[in-house]
């Protein structure tokens, strides 16, 4: 059943008052198993970020910021071993395929997939800069991964990468791909637009995917955490109050509570299961805490991990920091277990005729995929 439109339309009124999680201290103790200390290679790599990126100022920048990305991280030259790359013919947004190779090692189609939502304060980066995790993701689950490029604020703000994530997850259930068959990740922004889209097809009474993986998620565009201001000097990446002018930059003049622009401000329950891995350094790091909390109130099966004395999203530098590895290595396995367990359901309830997928399809909008609509 499709739940009231209200809390799910893509221009809806605002959110809830902000949640509080009760437990920061026993949350953090019991997901912070490892290492006591991080790697000299994550404190290197800390130090170097903020020493040449972190700013207090946005204003002017973005473009700047734009055209380095594009020149380092961000070229078509950055192809990991192990995976062909290709555009994603027929996407309803430009996006590209990372698929393990040989393509051998994947299950019988509809092969499972991960949709991957980039990060980036929903002003930066692309595909391209993700390929060392969705290229590890795509060989460690294995899966393939489908990455939009999203449109990106200013000039594209809210509900625009909304409509392209949920484009794109519409479009993989019309090429008979089940959506248990399916997972849902993403990191920073993405993670938060996963969030958001698990919201909006819920609400809306569309299957949900397998399961969800949020890599240091920014749930809350209110910057409500204590997080955002007890953590601006250790962050790597930026300063608290930089994160919400970033934030009105998404927004416009949507609510910064409106819970499909800040997931942490809706109803939770029925998601799938869900994992997440934050670093306790970070400012974001009470989005994940309280995302997890209310989660798992919510009813929600959570895996939570917190790390310490590492960057924000630190496992883009794989393969140079370990503990990039170790933290992919434990999300992959967690998506890896219900996308195989569709999988063979899948093909039995093939060979048996009782499978339910293809009435899957016709449910909620998921059947005929459309264009992203322009914001009015």
């Amino acid at each position: 059943m499709a739940r009231s439109p209200g809390a799910s339309s893509l221009h809806g009124p605002a959110g809830r008052a902000p949640p509080q999680c009760e437990s920061h201290t026993a949350a953090r103790a019991a997901s912070s198993a490892g290492r006591s200390t991080p790697s000299w290679q994550g404190v290197l790599v800390a130090r170097l970020l903020k020493l040449l990126l972190k700013r207090r100022k946005l204003s002017g920048r973005i473009e700047r910021t734009r055209v380095l990305i594009r020149l380092t991280v961000g070229g078509d030259w950055r192809r990991p071993r192990g995976v062909t790359i290709r555009p994603a013919e027929g996407a309803p947004v430009p996006a590209e395929w990372v698929e393990p190779a040989p393509a051998a090692t994947l299950p019988a189609a509809p092969r499972r997939t991960v949709l991957y939502l980039h990060g980036g304060a929903y002003m930066f980066c692309s595909p391209r800069t993700h390929r060392g995790i969705t290229a590890f993701l795509a060989r460690r689950i294995p899966a393939r991964v489908l990455v939009p490029d999203y449109r990106l604020a200013p000039e594209h703000p809210f509900p625009a990468a909304l409509e392209d994530a949920l484009a794109c997850y519409r479009w993989l259930l019309s090429q008979g791909i089940a959506a248990r068959e399916i997972a849902l990740a993403g990191d920073s922004a993405g993670g938060g637009l996963a969030l958001a889209a698990l919201l909006a097809l819920r609400d809306g009474g569309e299957p949900l995917p397998g399961a969800a993986a949020c890599l240091a998620p920014w749930a809350d565009l209110a910057a409500t955490g204590a997080s955002i201001q007890s953590n601006s000097g250790t962050d790597a990446w930026v300063f608290g109050e930089a994160v919400a002018v970033g934030a009105r930059l998404y927004l416009g003049s949507v609510p910064a509570t409106y819970p499909l622009a800040s997931p942490l401000y809706g109803d939770l329950s029925g998601l799938p299961p869900l994992v997440i891995h934050a670093s306790e350094s970070e400012v974001l790091r009470d989005d994940a805490l309280r995302l997890a909390d209310k989660a798992r109130r919510s009813g929600v099966p959570v895996r939570l991990r917190m790390w310490r004395g590492l960057p924000h999203v630190w496992q883009g530098f794989l393969p140079f920091i370990p503990e990039a590895r170790e933290s992919l290595e434990e999300i992959a396995a967690f998506l890896a277990r219900p996308l195989s367990l569709a999988s063979v359901s899948h093909e039995r309830d093939r060979e048996t005729g009782r499978g339910d997928w293809p009435e899957r399809l016709s449910a909620g909008s998921g059947a005929t995929p459309k264009p992203p609509r322009s914001r009015p």
